[in-house]
């Protein structure tokens, strides 16, 4: 039986919290939920040939992430994260670590501002991996995120440019309690094709096709307004 998504969202947030498993910062609820382990997993992640291979990497700016995003670093690619809620025409910070004084610390959510280039979606360049956030994920690649639908959108944007397609591989890391079954995805969400946890790495089947640019449809024009960079691609 399926939960619909805020109620599966509920349902993970009260394990980890209970479980004790969630880790800073707290509580769990409302957020991507960092956890025990966050660590293993991004070295579980890194022993993957497509992370071996890639050279940039669109990567979300949350917590449980940020091994990885510090392990990107180190291994000299370039990563990019999205300014929050895509608030300005240049939309994405540039993480080059051979221009970073302090790469840790540009990876993180509070420091990237200080240490990073902002720049626009036409300089992001084509993107080889993208490490997705997710509050629950389920073995077969369906997704669910806080609901705000940000990483699906900055993923549509990077569509529309022709920078990601239905090639690009997209992953996560989770605790694996987060990895759910019966998940039903809406038309724009973007399926995730590896799932890492610190116990395993899952190969996804997703059953259903990758977006392949923004679904205007899930869209109100008040947030159309409030995301600058939606203007160029708004149909006419």
């Amino acid at each position: 039986m399926s939960l619909d998504k805020e109620s599966l969202r509920q349902s993970v947030w009260d394990h980890l919290e209970d479980s004790g498993e969630a880790r800073f910062p707290f509580p769990p609820h409302g957020r991507i939920p960092n956890f025990a382990g966050a660590d293993r997993a991004a070295e579980r992640l890194a022993d993957l040939p497509e992370w071996s291979e890639a050279e940039r990497l669109k990567a979300n700016p949350d917590a449980p992430q940020l091994p990885a995003r510090r392990a990107a670093l180190a291994a000299g690619k370039t990563v990019f994260m999205a300014v929050p809620r895509l608030r300005d025409e240049r939309c994405f910070y540039r993480l080059d670590p051979g221009e970073l004084a302090d790469p840790d610390a540009a990876a993180t959510v509070s420091g990237v501002a200080d240490h990073a280039e902002q720049v626009g979606p036409d300089a992001v360049g084509r993107v080889d991996l993208v490490l997705v956030e997710s509050v629950a994920v389920s073995p077969s690649g369906a997704r669910v995120g806080k609901g705000e639908g940000y990483s699906d959108l900055e993923f549509a944007v990077l569509s529309e440019l022709g920078l990601v397609d239905a090639e690009t591989t997209v992953v996560t890391t989770v605790h694996e309690s987060q990895v759910r079954e019966g998940i039903d995805p809406d038309a724009h969400d973007v399926p995730v094709d590896v799932v890492v946890t610190p116990e395993r790495t899952v190969r996804t089947d997703p059953p259903f096709e990758r977006p392949d640019g923004i679904d205007w449809t899930a869209l109100s024009d008040e947030r159309v307004d409030e995301i600058p960079v939606l203007e160029r691609f708004r149909p006419d």
